[in-house]
């Protein structure tokens, strides 16, 4: 009668000390030598955050859904003296990312880091948004990442690993004239949280990424509706501005530093700490403060046009033009990070 009893005494120890392991800081991990997936990495934040990794040494795989553009990345990063494959892939497609995860598992080795960065914006008012851009920013920011992150356990449950979910501040608080991307980044941020807690026990480390605006060039591929040189006016001058925004070079270091620390998150920006702050103590004010913002954005269109075609700047012939003169810093982004 006593073995059990002693056996069973001994699981429940060994289990408390997995779990008390588990509360200590993990070691900073070494990154040469490590290979990384990076999905949405052929321009913008994803391919700086490519540059980043190549400068410790990580041998990267990057997946965009543009061969041009990712071939244009790839030469980037082999500039620097990266070892880098360019792979095809739409994230929005289970069967994309398990093959584009199985082609970098071969060329490259196992997996030891996924950054998850593969984004979608749609500005524009709420009344003019359709199931598709709800849908569709579902798919790229919380379908895609788990995905992701099944597709590289089989290599990181052995080994342990990283994994990087870049969320945004608009996960935390409800930015006007952006809804299907604030509720599918509130929901990632949950994937990313829960991630952390399941996956702790096999050694692999989460680290949610809340940023604020940054000087990537995004606003190049973002995708506009209702009234569209306005929107795209205070989008693009907002993403610009050094007052509202930060840089993506030093955006990337401190994403980085906190995934080879294996922070549970790390927020970036000045401004996003205090809007996450604020809308954690006081919720309500946060909101009555959007709603005022909310007024001073563009109107969707009155009468009968009903404008709910998306416009892209970067777009070939694009009739929104250049940006407004207080963007120029979002120009100057796009042309270094491969966005144009």
């Amino acid at each position: 009668m006593m073995k059990p009893s002693l056996a069973r005494i001994a699981t429940r120890a060994e289990a408390l000390a997995g779990a008390l392991a588990a509360l200590r800081r993990p070691a900073k991990l070494d990154l040469a030598g490590k290979v990384a997936v990076v999905t949405g990495g052929s321009r913008g934040l994803g391919l700086v955050l490519a540059r980043e990794l190549v400068a410790h040494g990580v041998r990267v795989a990057l997946c965009a859904r543009d061969v041009a553009e990712l071939e244009r990345a790839r030469a980037d990063l082999e500039s620097r003296g990266g070892d880098v494959v360019a792979l095809a892939c739409d994230v929005t497609k289970r069967a994309d990312i398990e093959g584009a995860v199985a082609d970098a598992r071969w060329r490259l080795g196992p997996i030891d880091i996924l950054i998850c960065n593969a984004g979608v914006i749609q500005v524009g008012p709420m009344e003019l948004m359709t199931d598709d851009d709800l849908e569709t920013a579902l798919a790229t920011h919380v379908w895609a990442p788990h995905h992701a992150a099944r597709a590289v356990l089989a290599d990181m449950r052995e080994r342990g690993g990283r994994i990087v979910n870049v969320a945004s501040v608009g996960g935390k608080i409800a930015v006007p004239h952006m809804l299907p991307y604030s509720t599918s980044k509130f929901a990632l941020v949950g994937l990313s949280e829960g991630m952390r807690v399941e996956l702790a026990k096999h050694g692999v480390l989460v680290t949610t990424v809340v940023p604020g605006l940054m000087r990537t060039g995004s606003p190049m591929h973002a995708r506009f509706k209702g009234n569209l040189r306005a929107e795209y006016g205070w989008f693009a001058a907002s993403d610009s501005l050094r007052a509202t925004s930060m840089s993506a070079d030093r955006a990337a270091k401190k994403i980085i530093a906190a995934m080879r620390r294996g922070d549970p998150e790390v927020v970036l920006s000045v401004q996003a700490k205090l809007a996450t702050t604020l809308a954690a103590l006081a919720p309500g004010l946060v909101q009555r403060a959007l709603a005022v913002v909310d007024r001073l954005l563009p109107a969707a269109p009155t009468g009968d046009h009903d404008d709910r075609e998306h416009a892209t700047a970067g777009a070939p012939g694009s009739e929104l033009g250049p940006a407004p003169m207080l963007a120029r810093a979002t120009d100057r982004a796009a042309r270094h990070n491969n966005e144009l």
